[in-house]
């Protein structure tokens, strides 16, 4: 897909991994549609509208059906189209099974695969009608891998990769893509405020040995997005850490 002039919503994009992969379509001159809970940086949409494309900024929680009915709704009478989907919104809330209460679960899993399924089932109609698109959902390795302390992230993940193979079959005859991406540690807010020894320890974990960068996610973000013979697919960015 030629991303120059299409129109590309990411959710979850205020900071971190979404602002980079917004930033990247922009760059290829995409315009982009900002989705976050709280109010976005002024800054932030500044940067994108440099690169002379255009720029929407749609409040809303994606994991409320109606709510996402409403931004994809408003995208479409913004740009005429909806291009590429990037299902990015996440949150955690990590515990040990034996001390994770219902909140703890259902919390996670309505915001990490529910928010993706709801994106999805009100923009895949748009998509099938043009007979284009493409929808990139953030998975995470440890939804192919698990982690102590993370049962209900680590679930909701797995379901996203179930979710966009699912996506992908029922797409495709329409000339429709879905494809997952699952980052391994990525350097963010999150990882900053980690401790010297737990950042070694986790370090200890990745055969390249270093943290990965939110950019090397939008890269794998854009590339799903132009490659018109890959679907149900998910890359792996994370260092070696799940091979």
């Amino acid at each position: 897909m030629e991303l120059k002039g299409k129109t590309v919503l990411v959710t979850g994009s205020s900071r971190g991994i979404g602002e980079a992969i917004a930033t990247e379509f922009a760059k290829q001159g995409a315009n982009i549609v900002l989705n976050a809970r709280k109010p976005i940086a002024e800054e932030a949409i500044q940067a994108l509208t440099a690169y002379g494309v255009e720029v929407e900024v749609l409040l809303g929680d994606v994991s409320d059906f109606e709510a996402a009915k409403e931004m994809v709704s408003k995208t479409k009478e913004r740009f005429g189209s909806i291009d590429v989907l990037v299902n990015n919104a996440g949150m955690n809330r990590d515990k040990l099974i034996m001390r994770m209460d219902e909140a703890d679960f259902d919390a996670t899993y309505e915001v990490n695969l529910k928010g993706p399924f709801n994106m999805i089932r009100h923009a895949l109609p748009i998509m099938l009608k043009q007979r284009n698109g493409s929808i990139i959902n953030i998975s995470s390795v440890v939804g192919e891998s698990g982690n102590v302390g993370q049962a209900n992230y680590a679930a909701s993940k797995a379901g996203v990769i179930g979710l966009t193979k699912s996506v992908a079959r029922e797409a495709a005859p329409r000339g429709v893509t879905c494809n997952a991406i699952t980052p391994g540690f990525i350097e963010t807010d999150m990882t900053d405020a980690l401790s010297e020894k737990v950042q070694k320890a986790m370090m200890e974990q990745i055969p390249l040995k270093k943290f990965g960068k939110a950019t090397d996610v939008a890269e794998a973000a854009v590339f799903l997005s132009k490659a018109n013979y890959i679907t149900g697919h998910s890359i792996r960015v994370n260092g070696g850490m799940y091979m």
